[in-house]
C-alpha cells in the first residue's frame, strides 16, 4: 500500500461496533470508511447515508469482492467470525478482525494458518493494544519507577442485562470472550521481559458464575507468571466495575483508571505516596490507533501488526479454551 494515501476501508456488518469504527475513521486523515456491508440492502444503506460511506452492499461477499477495498474491518459478533474472515482471506484481502478473535483456538489456528499459507495481512482488533498507553506504562515499570512487578489486579464489568451476544451459546455467549479477554490481555501487555516479550503464564486458574443459559456471567482468573508476578483478573457482564488495573511493584505502584480504555496513568511511590497522573494524548475515540497499525503495517509489507502479533492471539485464544473447559461453558463451534 502507498504511504501518501488513504486506506480504504470495508466494514462487515452495521452494528455499534460497526458505528463506532465508522465515527473513528470518518475524523481520521489516513483511512476512509469506504464500504459497508450488511445482509440486507436497505440496513446497508441507511449505515451508509448516515455515515458518509461511498458504496453499501447487502452480502458481506459483494464488499470482499471490492477490489478498492484495501481492508475489511470483521464486525460481526464474534460467533460469527470465522467464515467471513476466510472468504476474505481466500480472496486476498487483509483483515482486521475485531475481539474475541474467534470462537475458540482451534478457528483461530487454522485462519491465522490460512492466512500465513496465502500471504494475507490478518490483525485482531483489540484496541487497548494498539493505544499510547501500552507505551507509557512499559516504560514507567522499564524505569524501575515501581521496582519490581510482583501483583497486577485488574476488573472489567458491565451491566449488561439479557442481550442475545452475552446470554447465548450460539453467539458465544457469556463474559470471557467480551469482557474478560481484555482483563487477559492487560496482563500479557504490561508483564513484560527486558525484550518486550509477555511472561509465559506457569498456571492459570478461575471459577465462574453462570446464566440460566449456562454461560459465564462473572468470573475471577488467578494466574502465576515465570517471573513470580501473580495476576488477580475479574470480569462480569452482571454488574458495574470500577474498571481499574493496578500494577504493584516492589517500590510502588501503576493506577490505570480504565483497563478498557485508559485515559489517566497514576504512578505512586513507597507507602502509595502519590508521583504524578500522566493523561494519554487526546484521542478520537481509542480505535484509531488499530487502523492506523494496520495501515502502517500494509504499508510496511507486514503481514500481522507490531502492536497485537498474531502468535499473541493464539495464545490468548488458548488461554479462553483452558478456562471454559474448566467451567463447562461450551459453544456450538467447539469439538470434542
Amino acid at each position: 500500500m502507498e504511504h501518501d494515501r488513504k486506506m480504504r476501508i470495508g466494514i462487515i456488518a452495521t452494528g455499534w461496533i460497526a458505528e463506532k469504527a465508522a465515527i473513528t475513521i470518518n475524523e481520521m486523515e489516513e483511512c476512509e470508511a469506504f464500504a459497508v456491508a450488511s445482509r440486507r440492502q436497505e440496513t446497508a444503506d441507511a449505515f451508509a447515508a448516515k455515515w458518509g460511506i461511498t458504496r453499501a452492499y447487502e452480502s458481506y461477499s459483494e464488499l470482499i469482492a471490492d477490489p478498492d477495498v484495501d481492508l475489511v474491518y470483521v464486525a460481526t459478533p464474534h460467533s460469527h467470525h470465522f467464515d467471513v474472515t476466510r472468504e476474505a482471506i481466500m480472496a486476498g484481502k487483509p483483515c482486521l478482525v475485531e475481539k474475541a478473535f474467534m470462537a475458540n483456538a482451534r478457528e483461530a489456528s487454522e485462519i491465522i494458518s490460512l492466512a500465513k499459507a496465502r500471504g494475507v495481512f490478518l490483525a485482531e482488533a483489540i484496541w487497548t493494544r494498539y493505544q499510547p498507553a501500552v507505551g507509557i506504562v512499559r516504560r514507567i515499570i522499564q524505569e524501575g519507577r515501581i521496582g519490581q512487578p510482583r501483583l497486577v489486579t485488574a476488573t472489567l464489568g458491565y451491566s449488561m442485562g439479557e442481550k442475545p451476544r452475552i446470554m447465548r451459546a450460539d453467539f458465544c455467549g457469556g463474559a470471557l470472550l467480551d469482557l474478560g479477554v481484555y482483563a487477559l490481555n492487560f496482563v500479557r501487555m504490561f508483564c513484560v521481559n527486558g525484550d518486550g516479550k509477555s511472561t509465559d503464564i506457569i498456571s492459570i486458574d478461575g471459577h465462574c458464575v453462570k446464566s440460566v443459559t449456562g454461560m459465564d456471567i462473572t468470573e475471577g482468573i488467578t494466574m502465576v507468571l515465570a517471573d513470580g508476578v501473580l495476576a488477580n483478573v475479574q470480569a462480569s457482564a452482571a454488574c458495574v466495575g470500577d474498571n481499574i488495573g493496578v500494577i504493584a511493584g516492589t517500590e510502588g505502584n501503576i493506577i490505570i483508571d480504565n483497563i478498557n480504555n485508559p485515559q489517566t496513568i497514576t504512578v505512586n511511590g513507597p507507602d502509595r505516596t502519590f508521583v504524578e497522573t500522566i493523561h494519554v494524548p487526546q484521542q478520537i475515540t481509542g480505535y484509531e490507533y488499530q487502523f492506523l497499525a494496520c495501515r502502517q503495517a500494509l504499508i510496511d509489507g507486514l503481514l500481522e501488526p507490531r502492536e497485537m502479533p498474531l502468535a499473541e492471539t493464539l495464545y490468548i485464544m488458548r488461554l479462553m479454551d483452558n478456562l471454559r473447559n474448566k467451567w463447562g461453558v461450551r459453544y456450538p463451534m467447539d469439538k470434542n
